[in-house]
């Protein structure tokens, strides 16, 4: 197959403030953990709730958005490309990473005086 679709669709809450890293005064990029959560019924009827925790680094000017409205608890809906990466560490320990290179974001609550920003603004 010569093409293939590597897209990644989620709506949940941001785990913690955004990382942000800056090179000469600019922003480069944003990361922040992510939860998204499922919710079913057990055999026994009971609401049983799980947690997935993700990855998000988002680059440049939707960075800055991130860097600017983006907090603790924001709910958001995130789409993406997942990246894996592998590496040794100096002992040879192999260790493996995945995250969700972000593509567009939307915040999911109003902001801004009745406006919902997001990164196509």
């Amino acid at each position: 197959m010569k093409y293939g679709i590597n897209k990644a669709t989620l709506v949940g809450n941001v785990g913690d403030e955004p990382k942000i890293m800056e090179k000469n005064g600019e922003v480069l990029n944003a990361t922040f953990p992510f939860a998204t959560s499922d919710t079913y019924k057990d055999k026994d009827g009971k609401e049983v709730t799980t947690t997935q925790w993700h990855r998000i680094k988002v680059w440049n000017k939707r960075a800055e958005l991130i860097q600017q409205y983006v907090k603790k608890g924001d709910s958001l809906y995130v789409e993406g490309r997942i990246k894996n990466d592998n590496w040794e560490d100096k002992d040879g320990n192999k260790h493996y990473s995945t995250e969700i290179v972000c593509d567009n974001f939307l915040f999911l609550k109003p902001k801004f005086n009745g406006e919902n920003k997001g990164s196509e603004a």
